[in-house]
């Protein structure tokens, strides 16, 4: 749904800005330099003081000389590295500069020295749900396809998929607009489990992958709308409890925003893969093909050096930011969806 969501998001923007508070604004990211040269960034548990280590130094001079690069330079050079070629300048900059980046840390790790690492896996959502054409300001959103995304960050792989179609309660009936944007039809709806029972699946299927207990994990989404809203809205009216595992994600339309220095406005789903030399696969606006889109996009981050990492969650039932100098956390252990009576 990204289109549609781009529409109603705008919609929300001040509403969620105001929501955020002061001292949890987003503050400027610590790669940035006096000189805005892009200095590489350490787990949080490192101190301060490990950027005096010498591996810096070389790795500020690499972003320098990389930066003053042609596009047919950078070409060059990623090709006789055997890395990607594909994607606009700044693009080739930054995976140029994470690869030897990369090759200095791994170096350094081996004699004890910074490295970086978060989450074992990166679990894309992205729902669709019920819509009009032109949706009323009061509109509930319901949930009729829940599709979950796996990325190892180790291998750098999409390797699992979760995908069921959800029954509406309040508007059972789809509109005309929704199953041809879609592509989710009245039959599918009609034969799926209410929302409750596929949230349960999706329990089952995180905890069969050891998520939250043997390995660290987050939840990745296109945008604030899935779990500020959609999951937000399908709770209140499956009358169960809003899940502790989904109350902080990784959006990484900030992410992508932030790290590849973009504005809001180049980070549609569809920009993002343009820029990054990709094409769509798949149906546009069906969930698990938009979900295995989105996972494509977060791997080249990653390929490139992107540390994804949580940056928004919900409190009290209202969107905030996760500050960058926030501990870093893995999303809980999933349990099974619990009734708000």
């Amino acid at each position: 749904m990204d289109e549609h969501k781009e529409n109603i998001h705008g919609q929300e923007d001040h509403v969620k800005t105001s929501s955020v508070n002061e001292h949890e604004k987003e503050k400027p990211s610590s790669r940035l330099c006096p000189a805005g040269e892009s200095a590489p960034q350490v787990s949080p548990s490192q101190s301060k003081g490990d950027f005096s280590h010498p591996v810096y130094k070389e790795i500020a001079l690499a972003n320098g000389h990389i930066n003053r690069m042609t596009k047919d330079e950078l070409r060059i050079k990623l090709a006789e590295l055997k890395l990607d070629t594909r994607g606009v300048k700044d693009v080739m900059k930054k995976r140029l500069k994470s690869h030897y980046k990369k090759q200095k840390l791994m170096q350094t790790a081996a004699e004890g020295g910074p490295t970086d690492t978060y989450y074992d896996y990166i679990c894309v959502v992205d729902f669709e749900a019920t819509c009009e054409e032109d949706n009323p300001s009061d509109f509930l959103h319901e949930i009729i396809e829940f599709p979950m995304v796996l990325i190892n960050t180790h291998t750098l792989e999409i390797v699992d998929t979760f995908q069921e179609y959800v029954k509406p309660e309040l508007n059972p009936q789809l509109s005309d607009f929704c199953v041809k944007l879609t592509g989710i039809t009245q039959k599918m709806v009609d034969e799926a489990d209410p929302f409750p029972v596929v949230l349960q699946r999706v329990v089952s299927w995180l905890q069969e992958r050891e998520l939250g207990t043997k390995y660290k994990y987050a939840i990745l989404t296109d945008g604030s709308w899935d779990m500020s809203k959609f999951l937000n809205i399908q709770c209140r009216v499956s009358r169960i409890k809003y899940p502790p595992f989904a109350k902080k994600w990784i959006n990484i339309r900030k992410s992508y925003g932030n790290f590849y220095k973009v504005p809001r406005t180049q980070t549609k789903l569809s920009t993002m893969l343009e820029k990054l030399g990709l094409t769509y696969e798949g149906r546009p606006h069906s969930g698990l093909d938009d979900s295995r889109n989105i996972a494509r996009i977060a791997v080249r981050m990653l390929q490139d050096g992107c540390q994804l990492r949580v940056n928004e969650r919900m409190h009290g039932g209202q969107l905030l930011s996760v500050p960058s100098s926030a501990p870093v956390e893995g999303a809980p252990p999933p349990h099974n969806p619990r009734s708000r009576d």
